[in-house]
């Protein structure tokens, strides 16, 4: 009698479970870094016991693979940096990952105020550019949602989209009568 074939998850669980699990997350650790619970997710998803994913974790955690204060540091850097996360929606990524809400405070702590109303006003900046046919109205609903959705506190997002359509508009009303488009330009009398 021919013995039926293993699959791929069967012949693992032969092997050493320390050895495997390890594996795991030095692939997981190998692509990006990780939080400690999103190996821990990765590893109950293949099947290793959780004394053995413990032993595991806390050895990668002593030799310094695992380190979830400089995971979110760098977390609160790339989102912020890269796609203008506020406080709030970098503590909504932070928690997603699995970060401990005492090392994500830690790790806002380097966000401060201000430098969250400089980061709105860019993001409006850039992209009232691409609006200038609509209606302030709508340019208005459209940034203050844009700056919701990225964390920032409704009231600083009205603020800073109100001040960018009045900055705009004043840029807009600067402009003489010849350098307005063919359909606002009356033309020659």
């Amino acid at each position: 009698m021919v013995a039926p074939a293993r699959t791929g998850q069967e012949a693992e669980v032969e092997r050493d479970p320390v050895a495997v699990a390890r594996e795991i997350c030095l692939r997981q650790l190998a692509v990006r870094a990780r939080s400690r619970a999103e190996l821990t997710a990765a590893l109950r998803r293949r099947g290793v016991a959780d004394d053995v994913a413990e032993a595991v974790l806390d050895r990668l955690t002593a030799v310094g693979l695992i380190d979830d204060d400089a995971f979110a540091a760098a977390v609160v850097s790339s989102a912020y940096e890269n796609r203008g996360l506020a406080r709030r929606g970098l503590a909504v990524e932070l928690r997603r990952r699995g970060v401990d809400d005492d090392v994500a405070t830690a790790a806002l702590a380097s966000v401060d105020g201000a430098a969250e109303e400089t980061a709105a006003r860019d993001l409006v900046d850039r992209r009232l550019r691409g609006m200038g046919g609509l209606e302030r109205q709508v340019r208005l609903r459209r940034l203050v949602a844009m700056l919701g959705r990225k964390g920032y506190p409704t009231d600083l997002a009205v603020r800073v989209v109100t001040q960018a359509l009045e900055d705009c508009g004043a840029a807009e009303d600067d402009l003489p009568d010849d350098d307005l488009p063919g359909d606002l330009d009356e033309g020659p009398d």
